[in-house]
C-alpha cells in the first residue's frame, strides 16, 4: 500500500485509483465525525461526500500542508457546522433513518446495545459543539491533540482541555441518567 504522499501524488497524475484509495482510508472516519456533529447519517454522508467530491474535483490545485486524514477533518467539520447553521436558520428538522444492521446477539443484548448508543448519542448533543468534536476527533478518527489543534485552529493545551472537559461532561450526563 502507498503511503498518503505517493497516493496523492499519483491522483494529481489523474490515477482514479489513488483517489479511490484515499477515500477509502479516510471516508469511515469523516463519516463517524460528520455524524457525531449531525446526529443524522443521511445528512453525515451527504457532507462526507461532498468533501471527497471537492477534493477530487481541486486536485489540480491541492496543495498539502500537513496530512490527508487533518485535512479531510478540517473540511468536514465545516461542512458539517454549515449544515447545523443552514438547520437551525431555517428550523428543519431532519429525518432521522434507522439503521438496519443484520445481528446475532439475542433481542435483550441489542435492546441494551441500542440503549447505550442512543444515550451516548444524547449525551454528546449537549456538549458544546467544540467539545464534542474534540471528543470524536480524538476517539473515532484517532488524531493527535496537535492535529485536532491545527483543525481546530486553537492551542493543543486548548485541544486537551476541550477533550477533558468533555469527558468529564459525558460522564456526569450518563451518570446522571443510569440514575434516573
Amino acid at each position: 500500500m502507498l503511503n498518503e504522499k505517493q497516493l496523492l501524488r499519483r491522483a494529481k497524475q489523474g490515477c482514479r485509483d489513488s483517489v479511490r484509495q484515499i477515500y477509502e482510508l479516510y471516508s469511515d472516519q469523516m463519516l463517524t465525525l460528520a455524524n457525531a456533529l449531525l446526529n443524522d447519517i443521511a445528512a453525515s454522508e451527504d457532507v462526507v461526500h461532498d468533501v471527497f467530491v471537492n477534493f477530487a474535483q481541486s486536485l489540480d490545485k491541492f496543495k498539502l500542508k500537513k496530512n490527508l486524514r487533518a485535512y479531510f477533518a478540517t473540511c468536514t467539520r465545516n461542512l458539517a457546522r454549515d449544515r447545523l447553521r443552514a438547520r437551525k436558520r431555517h428550523a428543519e428538522k431532519l429525518p432521522r433513518l434507522a439503521r438496519k444492521n443484520i445481528d446475532h446477539t439475542t433481542p435483550d443484548t441489542q435492546a441494551q446495545q441500542k440503549e447505550s448508543a442512543d444515550l451516548l448519542r444524547d449525551a454528546l448533543q449537549h456538549l458544546p459543539i467544540e467539545q464534542r468534536e474534540t471528543v470524536v476527533l480524538r476517539i473515532r478518527t484517532g488524531l493527535s491533540f496537535k492535529q485536532i489543534a491545527d483543525v481546530q485552529d486553537v492551542s493543543t493545551n486548548t485541544a486537551q482541555g476541550r477533550y477533558r472537559y468533555g469527558l468529564d461532561k459525558l460522564r456526569s450526563l450518563l451518570n446522571d441518567e443510569i440514575q434516573l
